[in-house]
């Protein structure tokens, strides 16, 4: 289970930083509910500075997640430092080996004194909580659940990238590793209208809902720009199951955007299918 040090379940959403974020969120966040806080490195930071108060004041009730995409121990822990010295903390909840990809040696990250290795003795030293791992290639994926130093998966999800579900998930469910997804609204793509779809588009909401029907989820990132944008998912919250006709309907059109994306709407989404 995701909790915070006082043994508070993770809300369902956390709050992820955006370059163009209003800090104010931050506290809206909490107030809201939110207790999952994250962010990639130190450097973003208007997101750590509104995070540092709230961290200061209430550390027991907060998790904190951030993480370093270095394959090097040095890298790793020079990022650590620098994580801890930005929000004033002496531990972080999950720390996130980022982006593990193909082209990640194997040893470098599952071999003898590698990433994965480093975390787990971060965490037997109390440095970490648990250790995290991100990837969007599902096979790394896949193993990286049923490695036993990895204790939470980060993983993109979404109406139009769906496979995940069937090629990943069963096997988080059965390692009992809690999955965070990611990009639940695509960077924004499908809340917009499409040409081909009779009718609106899903909320940002319903994009959230949409994921944590998904057993493996734990807990969907959300990264608003405004406060307002953040109201408006927060509804996920306190929204009821998605029921069998809704999911169907986002899920056809999760298809047609995919289908018509081929590069257009976003490169860097048609290179991980």
């Amino acid at each position: 289970m995701i909790a915070t040090i006082r043994g508070i379940p993770a809300s369902s959403l956390g709050l992820a930083a955006h370059p163009a974020q209003d800090p104010q969120c931050v506290r809206r966040a909490f107030e809201s509910g939110i207790n999952y806080f994250f962010f990639y490195s130190a450097g973003e930071k208007r997101f750590v500075d509104a995070l540092k108060p709230l961290v200061q004041r209430s550390r027991d009730e907060v998790i904190v997640a951030s993480g370093s995409g270095s394959r090097t121990i040095r890298g790793l822990r020079a990022a650590r430092g620098k994580t801890f010295a930005s929000v004033g903390a002496e531990t972080l909840d999950v720390f996130f080996a980022e982006y593990i990809n193909p082209d990640d040696g194997t040893n470098t990250i599952f071999g003898e004194g590698g990433v994965l290795d480093e975390l787990r003795k971060w965490k037997a030293e109390g440095w970490i909580r648990w250790v995290g791992a991100t990837a969007h290639d599902r096979t790394l994926a896949k193993k990286l659940v049923k490695d036993s130093r990895v204790d939470i998966l980060m993983h993109r999800y979404n109406m139009a990238h769906r496979k995940a579900a069937v090629e990943v998930f069963p096997a988080a469910v059965k390692s009992r590793t809690p999955v965070v997804a990611f990009t639940a609204t695509r960077w924004g793509t499908l809340l917009k209208p499409h040409p081909e779809w009779p009718g609106e588009p899903p909320t940002a909401a319903d994009c959230y809902r949409y994921c944590l029907e998904n057993t493996a989820i734990r807990l969907v990132l959300t990264a608003p720009k405004t406060t307002a944008e953040l109201n408006e998912n927060l509804r996920a919250l306190h929204s009821s199951p998605m029921d069998d006709e809704t999911r169907d309907r986002w899920e056809r059109f999760g298809d047609v955007v995919y289908k018509h994306a081929g590069g257009r709407t976003h490169d860097y989404e048609s290179l991980w299918p």
